[in-house]
This record gives structure tokens, sequence and C-alpha cells, in this order.
């Protein structure tokens, strides 16, 4: 189902708005998976990997929670407003994403 939705003028992903912060954030997180390949290429410190692991994680985390957050703000919430079985929908695919998240 697509975050466009009909008739009320919402024609955008809710992250939109913020496109630019979480393409910067990316591409630090890409940064930080290139830096631990190399470590391990370097054969660094297991202990030192796994700390950059936890930090690329914890990053990736905070990236999703922010798209999550979007996504409830503008999708749901335009959903919801409709009514009817596209908000269903909504909150049902927003309650798989948060379970996905959490496991």
């Amino acid at each position: 189902m697509s975050d466009t939705m009909v008739g009320t003028g919402h024609s955008h992903h809710g992250y939109i708005t913020d496109k630019e912060k979480y393409l910067n954030r990316l591409k630090r997180i890409e940064g930080q998976a290139r830096g631990i390949h190399k470590m391990v290429e370097d054969e660094k410190y297991c202990i030192d990997i796994l700390t950059q692991i936890s930090a690329l994680t914890s990053a990736l985390e905070a990236v999703a929670v922010g798209l999550l957050d979007d996504h409830l703000r503008h999708c749901v919430v335009d959903a919801a407003r409709l009514g009817g079985p596209e908000a269903d929908a909504k909150i049902s695919e927003a309650t798989q994403a948060i379970a996905r998240l959490v496991r």
C-alpha cells in the first residue's frame, strides 16, 4: 500500500520534510559499516569491533524509530481521518512494522 492518500492532498511520505537529515544519517551509517569492515580486514580486537557494531545498530534503530514516528504522524493520521478499511490497513501495517523492530 502506498503512502499517497487519495482525496486528502497528502501526496508524499511523512519523512519528506526531514529527507536530508535521514540521508546524512544514512551516509554516516554507511561510513560506520565500512569502518567495521576495515576493522575485520585489519584483524582488530574483537571487543572493539563489537563496540562499533553496537554503535551502528543504535544508529540504525534511531533512523527506524524516526521513520516510524513520521509514518504514524503523517500516513497513519491521514488514513485514520478517512476511516474505513484504509485506516485499519495503515494501523495494521504500523503494528507489523513495530513488531519487526522489537524482535
